[in-house]
């Protein structure tokens, strides 16, 4: 038995031992608790996402909808939405790369997330979220979805959740007092050249509308339709199909432009320098004009408030007899801000917008466009959108090449109205078209 003089040296030893000891063990465990709280899994992670204007995705009753849903499967995430527009929306994102604060998700199309932010570096891979059985699904809906959100390099940059055509539309009832519904398919929704050329006669001679159409060159807003006129009405392509190089002023290409040249001087047709597709919408909407080459569903949602007369869904004019019409594609690009937390936590806000099960076609809805996903099926069978949403089915399966993915388009964007209004201004189009080509494919670098 131990005797209680030793008892009292043992624990007057350890208690020593304790004192010496305890400053390095208080260091260490404050160390092992500030490390465990840095890297703590169930910790909060913070993120933000920008949106352009896409449907109601823009709407912030609806975003805190979908982030209430997608936090009852992920609590640890906390999700901010900021909301942009197309007049100030790219002044912004320049902005913010500048001052190194982008957001951490953004959601627009490939000719910014892929063709201008992916090729300056700035955005993070997302190849993981494409799936084999998302490629799959995407791929048999178009291909061309899938190929627009590949950068040069072969990466993944973007992956989508909705698609249009971007297709134009008459004045049904102006139309038809003026005599020009009979140079229309409307089974197909397509027409000839010559029969556009005669219906814009028709309805200019009726007196009816201030003109038949417009075709606005006072900005890039809405150049989709300006493009896709002009390249339909001769079948030339916009760019080579390796989109390397900027190709309108090929002789079919010139062939649109002095066409529509000389309908403006006759009267068939109106150009207009001052305004931009706003501008133009605002006169079909409100009856002035009888056609507008910035049509698709979005807009006609947004303007039925508007409208007291039948917009007619209608594809661009061409002589080949198969139209090629502009696609929108929208979906979610991350930026690379070098936080490996935060970009795993978009991963996953973006594929519960895009893949989960009892959101996905919630997602698709709200954008009031198409699903890229071809499981998703019709996803307005059933709701009121079903039928308004049917002709635009229609006008679908003419979806051509996605060329705004061709490297410079922002700065091409900005060439191309100004080489609009030249011709307009009287500038002979060959001319016009050359300076336009040789300005745009002069800095294109291609890795």
């Amino acid at each position: 038995m131990m005797c209680t003089r030793m008892r009292k040296t043992i624990k007057t030893v350890f208690a020593a031992a304790l004192v010496f000891l305890l400053p390095f063990l208080t260091a260490c465990t404050s160390a092992e608790t500030r490390i465990f709280s840095e890297i703590d899994p169930d910790s909060t992670v913070e993120i933000t996402m920008w949106v352009y204007p896409v449907g109601d995705f823009s709407d912030p009753s609806t975003m805190n909808k979908f982030i209430s849903a997608f936090n009852k499967k992920n609590p640890d995430i906390k999700v901010n939405v900021d909301y942009l527009d197309y007049e100030t929306g790219d002044d912004q994102i320049s902005e913010a790369i500048k001052a190194q604060s982008t957001p951490d998700i953004v959601m627009e199309g490939p000719e910014r997330i892929v063709a201008n932010w992916s090729e300056a570096g700035l955005m993070a891979d997302v190849s993981s979220l494409w799936t084999d059985d998302s490629s799959a699904d995407i791929i048999k809906t178009n291909k061309v979805i899938s190929d627009a959100c590949i950068g040069t390099d072969g990466r993944y940059y973007e992956y989508p959740l909705c698609m249009t055509a971007h297709c134009m539309a008459i004045n049904y009832e102006i139309f038809k007092k003026a005599g020009a519904l009979k140079y229309i398919d409307r089974k197909t929704r397509t027409w000839s050249t010559d029969d556009f050329i005669k219906a814009c006669r028709a309805v200019a001679l009726s007196g009816l509308v201030e003109t038949p159409g417009i075709i606005y060159c006072g900005g890039q807003g809405g150049d989709q339709g300006t493009r896709a006129l002009v390249t339909n009405l001769y079948g030339a392509e916009f760019t080579n199909k390796n989109h390397t190089e900027y190709t309108i002023n090929s002789s079919r290409g010139i062939k649109a432009l002095s066409v529509l040249s000389a309908m403006t001087k006759k009267g068939y047709i109106k150009s207009d320098s001052n305004i931009e597709a706003a501008g133009e919408l605002q006169k079909f909407t409100s009856g002035d004009i009888a056609m507008s080459f910035a049509w698709n569903a979005s807009n006609e949602k947004n303007y039925a408030s508007n409208v007291d007369f039948t917009p007619y869904v209608m594809a661009f004019p061409t002589d080949s007899g198969r139209p090629q019409l502009c696609g929108g594609i929208w979906g979610f690009g991350i930026f690379d801000n070098g936080n490996h937390r935060k970009a795993e936590a978009a991963r996953k806000f973006i594929s519960f917008l895009c893949d989960d099960k009892d959101q996905s076609a919630k997602s698709v809805r709200a954008t009031g466009l198409f699903a890229v996903r071809h499981s998703l099926g019709n996803v307005y069978d059933g709701t009121s959108a079903e039928k308004r949403m049917n002709s635009y089915k229609i006008v679908m399966q003419y979806l051509g090449d996605y060329y705004s993915i061709t490297p410079g388009w922002t700065a091409q964007r900005t060439a191309w109205w100004n080489m609009l209004q030249q011709v307009f201004n009287g500038t002979d189009p060959k001319t016009a078209a050359d300076n336009y080509a040789k300005t745009v494919n002069k800095n294109i670098k291609v890795k």
